[in-house]
């Protein structure tokens, strides 16, 4: 057997024995059904007795061990994370104090990090990353090897310090390094303007606390200067909470379910729309792309769902969750996913994303298609896309046109 082979053996085995000790036991005198587990733990243990007894060489155990508790979480969903003693110290140190970015929303898919959406003017957006561009590595090393909240922690420092990143772009394939000096990153406002035939336009990247209050702030604005329809833009949106995306939905509806979230252990928790807190009939069309996610995807669910208007653009991201962070003894910690949320049709929103009931493709995705159409090859350099012509846009104008008011 390969000696790489070996050792994901032998990772995988003492990181599932462990666990299964630790929480199989408590299991089984609360549950008989747990007898499964117990046939699991006989042939891992089997396997560890020849793999430890037989492999070519004394291995690392606390690296291996860490190994295996990292992979086992990541292996359950991308926001579940193992924090080792050290990466933990390290990380109560970063909330604890300010700290500057780059300002790019990441996740983790295909084993790597990969880039959610970018916060306009931010040292991320500067460099020409979009979002679906991997950060393959940082400061030399893999961020395979690393979970998403070391990932997210490393992308923060002081500002002016450096980050060197190795990033495999979109429609490129050749790595790509790149050396970041972190910034404070400003959150942008909510912009809001009238477009030709008194339709409103609302774009909102945030969505964190008080952002739902700052839209339906503008949307009232914006009809008393005479505003007939309404255009949410939520593309790129991937930063706040999701409470905030419920609260945001709300505005739209006077009835109906918004979301619902729940877990295992997590008792259901339905959150349905409150009449007196919608705030406009205006028909609605919400733009969304690739970058939009969490709260953002609430929101374009909840109006999909209810038919309260049209969703137009490209497929969301799928990030829906929420954690807990679980301190263990020895001074290393858990980052666990408790609870997802649902569309009000009842999918899950983690991995699965929003489908638009109005696909229209991204320009970016336009001009990457084109480029390859004409030499059979991706571009040189990638290309950020600045159309002076938006046709997601121009397409909910349209889609707008042939609705009546809502009474």
């Amino acid at each position: 057997m390969p000696k790489k082979i070996q050792a994901i053996l032998l990772t995988a085995s003492i990181a599932i024995i462990g666990f299964a000790f630790a929480g199989g036991l408590r299991v089984h005198a609360a549950d008989n059904t747990s007898d499964a587990s117990y046939s699991h733990m006989q042939v891992y243990s089997e396997v560890l007795y020849h793999v430890r007894a037989e492999y070519v060489e004394e291995p690392n155990m606390n690296l291996v061990t860490n190994g295996a508790l990292h992979g086992m979480l990541e292996s359950l969903d991308a926001n579940s994370s193992y924090l080792s003693p050290e990466e933990y110290k390290v990380f109560k140190q970063k909330k604890a104090t300010g700290h500057a970015g780059i300002g790019a929303t990441v996740s983790k898919r295909f084993g790597y990090a990969v880039v959610v959406s970018v916060l306009s003017g931010s040292p991320a957006d500067k460099a020409g990353i979009t979002d679906g561009d991997i950060i393959e590595g940082m400061d030399g090393q893999s961020t395979h090897d690393m979970s998403l909240a070391e990932i997210r922690n490393r992308l923060e420092g002081d500002p002016g310090s450096k980050l060197e990143c190795s990033l495999i772009r979109v429609h490129k394939v050749e790595p790509q390094k790149i050396s970041f000096v972190r910034e404070e990153v400003k959150l942008p406002a909510i912009q809001a303007k009238m477009l030709p035939d008194n339709v409103a336009y609302v774009k909102a990247i945030v969505l964190n606390k008080g952002r739902a209050a700052e839209i339906a702030s503008r949307i009232k604005e914006l009809e008393k200067s005479g505003a007939k329809k309404l255009v949410l833009d939520l593309r790129d949106a991937s930063y706040g909470d999701e409470e905030e995306g419920i609260a945001a939905a709300n505005l739209f509806l006077d009835k109906g379910l918004i979301a619902s979230l729940q877990g295992q252990k997590y008792t259901k928790v339905e959150y349905n729309a409150d009449a007196q807190k919608k705030i406009t009939d205006l028909p609605l069309a919400v733009l969304v792309n690739h970058g939009t996610s969490g709260p953002a995807e609430i929101v374009a669910a909840a109006v999909l769902d209810n038919k309260r208007g049209d969703i137009l653009g490209d497929k969301t991201f799928g990030d829906g969750s929420v954690q807990k962070l679980i301190e263990v003894p020895d001074g290393s910690a858990l980052i666990l996913s408790i609870a997802k949320y649902y569309t009000p049709g009842g999918k899950i929103i983690q991995d699965t994303g929003i489908t638009p009931n109005i696909l229209v493709a991204s320009a970016s995705d336009l001009i990457a298609a084109a480029s390859d159409d004409e030499d059979g090859a991706a571009p040189a350099e990638p290309q950020k896309a600045a159309p002076a012509n938006d046709e997601q846009l121009n397409k909910a104008i349209q889609v707008l046109k042939t609705k009546g008011q809502k009474g």
